[in-house]
């Protein structure tokens, strides 16, 4: 009688356990999401499922172009690409991207470029100035994002810009559907 006791024991000391690793994974370090919605085609399609890697930016800041997720609301995050950095100036005039007055190549949209219409813009002119905030540099500890499909996403254009308590993480791991596995590179 003894000995089952202690199997039991075990048994239930390895569920709490892995049950506690779980829930330590989930909340400090890398978490599920699924794309919802067109905003990130065609790099992201709507329905992929990815990993967002919860603490590389407890060591590292954002890089120009990291596809975040980061909290938009109360009940919903959105998936971005990181465009505009602190301390740095944006602009888009004829679906160039500017930064502090300097052409930036974009390779992620490419595509979307030689398949629209000439006569339609891809991302629509704007300077940050003009966007939600007024700024002329963007603030520390703030980013500006851009969703790939640029008519279709609500982004920093709307939203304003995103501040660093707001990002939950980077994610660049597309996991499901199987024929979509692969890693995002900027």
């Amino acid at each position: 009688m003894e000995k089952i006791k202690s199997e039991w024991f075990d048994w239930v000391k390895a569920l709490l356990i892995a049950f506690g690793l779980f829930f330590i994974i989930r909340t400090f370090l890398f978490a599920p999401i699924v794309v919802d919605g067109p905003s990130m085609m065609p790099t992201l399609h709507n329905g992929d499922q990815m990993i967002v890697n919860k603490f590389i930016y407890r060591m590292q800041e954002p890089d120009r172009f990291d596809i975040v997720v980061f909290h938009a609301s109360d009940r919903k995050d959105f998936i971005k690409r990181v465009v505009g950095l602190p301390g740095e100036h944006v602009a888009v005039e004829d679906d160039v991207l500017y930064i502090d007055g300097e052409k930036v190549e974009e390779p992620f949209l490419q595509e979307r470029k030689e398949k629209k219409p000439s006569y339609q813009p891809l991302t629509g002119d704007f300077q940050l100035e003009h966007l939600p905030g007024g700024y002329e540099t963007i603030p520390d500890n703030h980013v500006l994002v851009l969703g790939d499909n640029r008519i279709n996403s609500t982004d920093s254009r709307i939203l304003g810009l995103v501040s660093m308590d707001q990002i939950v993480g980077k994610t660049s791991l597309i996991y499901w559907p199987l024929d979509r596995i692969q890693t995002i590179h900027d």
